[in-house]
């Protein structure tokens, strides 16, 4: 069992002793003059022995002071250095926990680029719908879509998440033209998904209440879209994950009307880590990309 002395004072007398100063020694650790000398003292009283000689206004290391003062240097080196490691082992590697639908509609696209300005960092992408627990899931940083206020966390919100719905040009033709109503009749995908009923009564659909219609159910919406793309039916898609697929003519939207619940998509990391220069690194990529991105506000 060690029998070491109170930690803060040996702290306090390995800045004192490289100084030989007490008001050096005080400016170094954020301390007043009064503490450092107090400090001291508990350790002189504990050891036994005096470590420092008072002359007028300078203090200078008796014997024992100066025979201690080297290896106790050399521990908190030694201790600096381990710590060091893994501050450079953590400042390393960059971990992002996302959804599958984000992963695969944007992020996986566009990671390339933070990699590359930061060659000396690796990236490493966790895709799972499951919230991130980051007191054991090994995570830097999550984004994840929900309403916001979790505990204990930093939520920027990065966009607001709507939604309508798409079809192929294929599927438009073959069922269309459509009215929201006859949306009741022709194959959804996820026909369970919640946004579905909320956006036909949003466009003056009276839908029934009772369990949802029969169909394919998919668990992300990175998988509807592509479903959709398929010609397996309509899918309840957010607009700005399919964009380019719009723009090329894989997917159709047959209706200008997009409903909210009041979702958002939010980069989420522990308040403790607030500072720490890799995820403030991260989030600077994420808000520059996306806005680049995002469409302008009207």
């Amino acid at each position: 069992m060690r029998r070491l002395p109170p930690l803060a004072a040996v702290r306090v007398f390995e800045a004192a002793a490289r100084h030989e100063n007490f008001t050096s020694a005080a400016a170094e650790l954020g301390m007043t003059q009064a503490a450092v000398s107090y400090q001291i003292k508990l350790l002189e009283e504990r050891l036994g022995a005096p470590l420092f000689r008072r002359e007028k206004r300078r203090v200078v290391l008796t014997d024992a002071g100066r025979r201690a003062a080297p290896s106790i240097t050399r521990a908190f080196d030694a201790i600096d250095a381990a710590f060091g490691a893994i501050r450079a082992e953590d400042e390393s590697v960059l971990t992002v926990s996302t959804s599958n639908t984000f992963a695969n509609t944007w992020l996986a696209w566009r990671l390339g680029s933070f990699q590359m300005a930061h060659p000396d960092m690796a990236v490493r992408l966790l895709t799972s719908d499951a919230i991130a627990d980051f007191a054991s899931d090994d995570v830097d940083v999550a984004i994840r879509s929900g309403l916001g206020g979790w505990n204990d966390v930093v939520t920027d919100k990065i966009f607001d998440v709507d939604f309508t719905p798409m079809c192929s040009p294929g599927f438009l033709r073959r069922h269309g033209p459509f009215t929201p109503e006859s949306l009741m009749r022709v194959p959804q995908i996820s026909p369970h998904d919640q946004w579905w009923p909320f956006w036909l009564r949003e466009a003056g659909v009276d839908v029934p209440e009772g369990p949802p219609r029969p169909g394919v159910r998919l668990d992300s919406q990175a998988h509807e879209g592509h479903a959709a793309m398929a010609g397996q039916g309509m899918a309840m898609l957010t607009p700005f994950f399919w964009r380019n697929d719009l723009a090329e003519g894989r997917l159709v939207r047959p209706f200008e009307q997009a409903s909210t619940r009041g979702y958002a998509y939010w980069l989420v990391y522990p308040e403790s880590r607030r500072g720490v220069p890799k995820i403030k690194r991260f989030r600077e990529w994420l808000m520059a990309e996306l806005a680049r991105d995002l469409p302008s506000p009207v």
